[in-house]
């Protein structure tokens, strides 16, 4: 019923920036908080960042903290990351989902509280 569909990765040196973008399928966007995971080889999958959709409340991972930027615009059912002084350890394929779980503040870092998920994007950062 849902779908949810990355664009936007690609190749970059480090030190750079990109933008990747997350369009969502179905009228309720604005009702669920939005997430942007990355999983690298041989990693398991990692919480990168999440705005409720208001974008009131956004968290971070500590390790993008300061060179990330979440947004959204609801009108388009479009979730972006902005990712700015981009490192090697950056690289990775990057997956936009929808949170669907309780208590936000306290689950919003856990992967298995959201329930849709994108084809992911690939986010490649050279040295």
């Amino acid at each position: 019923q849902v779908q949810l569909v990355e664009s936007g990765g690609g190749l970059v040196q480090a030190g750079g920036s990109l933008r990747l973008s997350c369009a969502a399928s179905g009228r309720s966007f604005s009702s669920y908080a939005m997430g942007w995971f990355r999983q690298a080889p041989g990693k398991e999958r990692e919480f990168v960042a999440v705005s409720t959709w208001s974008a009131s409340s956004a968290y971070y991972a500590d390790s993008v903290k300061g060179r990330f930027t979440i947004s959204r615009d609801n009108a388009k059912n479009t979730v972006y990351l902005q990712m700015n002084s981009l490192k090697p350890e950056d690289t990775a394929v990057y997956y936009c989902a929808r949170y669907r779980g309780w208590n936000y503040s306290r689950t919003y870092p856990d992967q298995n509280e959201y329930d849709y998920w994108g084809q992911g994007t690939q986010v490649t950062v050279s040295s």
